[in-house]
C-alpha cells in the first residue's frame, strides 16, 4: 500500500518475510520451527546443567550460562513472530511493537558481546594472575560487570530506537522482512534519515573497535603468558580453553559485522537474499554457542551425562 501524503505516517505494518517465495513460506516455517526447538533445547540443557551441578558454579561456567540465557532472550524476541509471519497470510505489527522488537533484538546482540568481554577478563585474571584469581573474580565483581553491560547496551541501543520512533513512514506499510531490523524499517521512511544512518554506523563502529581492542589486548596478554608456561599439559589446557572462546568470538563478531556489510554493500541483492543472510547472522551464533561450549568445555561435557542417568 502506497501513501503519497507527506503528513501521514503509518503506525501499523505487515511483516512479509521472503516476499519472493510467497507460495513456499508455509513450508519454510517447518525448518525454522525445528531450528527454534534446537536453539531452545540445547541452550536450556546447558543452562540447567550449570545451574544444578555445584561443581560448575565457577565464574566461567556462570558466564557461559549467562551467555546462553541471552541467546534464549534473543531467540524469543525474533523466532515466534517470524514463524507466525511465515504461516499466516498477513502478520500485522504496530509501530510500538516493532520498535520494542528492534530494541530487544539489538539489545541482546550487544549484551551477547558484552558477556564475551567479561569472559575475556575472567580468562585474563585466571591465567595472568592465578594466585589472585579467587580474590579478584568475585560475585560482587561479576554483578558489577553485568550492571555495566546492561547500562552499556541500553545506552547504545536506546538512542537508535528513540530516533527511529521519530521517523515518518509513508512509503509503504509492508516490511519485507521477518523482523523489525533497523534498516528494514528505515526503508519505509519518507523523511530524512541521514542522522539515523550516521548514528547507527558510528555506534556500531565504535562498539566494534572498542570490543576488538579489549579482546586483542586481553588474549594477547594471555597468549604471551601461556607461552612462558613450562608444563606442556597446562599450556595445552590454556590454549584449548581460550580456543573455545576464540571460536565463539569469531562467530559472534563476524555475524555482527556481516549485518552491516550486507545492508550497505549488497543493495542489488534480492530481498529474499537479505532475509536469508539476516536469519543466518542472527540465528547461527545462538545455535552453535551451546554446542561449542557443551562439547569443548570439559567440566560441562562431563556433567551432561548426569542429566540422563541409566535406569
Amino acid at each position: 500500500m502506497q501513501n503519497s501524503a507527506a503528513n501521514v505516517s503509518y503506525v501499523e505494518f505487515t511483516l512479509v518475510p521472503f516476499p519472493g517465495l510467497r507460495e513456499w513460506r508455509p513450508f519454510l516455517a517447518f525448518p525454522f520451527f525445528c531450528l527454534f526447538l534446537l536453539i531452545v533445547t540445547t541452550n536450556s540443557i546447558v543452562i540447567y546443567t550449570v545451574k544444578t551441578e555445584e561443581s560448575l558454579h565457577s565464574p566461567m561456567c556462570l558466564l557461559i550460562a549467562l551467555l546462553l540465557t541471552v541467546n534464549l532472550f534473543g531467540t524469543f524476541a525474533i523466532l515466534p513472530r517470524m514463524l507466525f509471519s511465515l504461516v499466516l497470510p498477513a502478520s500485522h505489527i504496530s509501530l510500538t511493537e516493532c520498535l520494542v522488537q528492534m530494541f530487544f533484538l539489538y539489545f541482546t546482540i550487544l549484551l551477547d558481546c558484552n558477556v564475551l568481554l567479561m569472559m575475556a577478563l575472567d580468562r585474563f585474571l585466571a591465567i595472568c594472575h592465578p594466585l589472585r584469581y579467587a580474590e579478584l573474580m568475585t560475585t560482587k565483581l561479576l554483578s558489577l560487570l553485568m550492571l555495566l553491560s546492561l547500562v552499556r547496551s541500553l545506552g547504545t541501543v536506546g538512542p537508535v530506537v528513540a530516533l527511529a520512533s521519530q521517523v515518518r513512514f509513508c512509503r509503504s506499510n509492508v516490511i519485507s522482512h521477518f523482523a523489525c531490523e533497523h534498516m528494514a524499517l528505515m526503508r519505509l521512511s519518507c523523511s530524512d534519515i541521514s542522522v539515523n544512518k550516521r548514528l547507527g554506523l558510528a555506534l556500531r563502529s565504535f562498539e566494534f573497535l572498542l570490543d576488538l581492542s579489549l579482546l586483542l589486548a586481553s588474549y594477547g596478554r594471555i597468549v604471551h603468558t601461556a607461552l612462558k608456561i613450562r608444563s606442556g599439559n597446562v599450556r595445552h589446557r590454556v590454549f584449548h580453553t581460550c580456543g573455545t572462546h576464540w571460536m565463539v568470538i569469531a562467530i559472534s563478531y563476524s555475524s555482527r559485522l556481516s549485518s552491516s556489510v550486507v545492508f550497505r554493500l549488497a543493495k542489488s541483492a534480492s530481498q529474499d537474499v537479505h532475509n536469508l543472510l539476516s536469519a543466518t547472522y542472527l540465528l547461527f551464533p545462538w545455535t552453535v554457542h551451546p554446542l561449542i561450549y557443551g562439547v569443548r568445555t570439559r567440566e560441562i561435557r562431563a556433567s551432561l551425562p548426569k542429566l540422563f542417568p541409566k535406569k
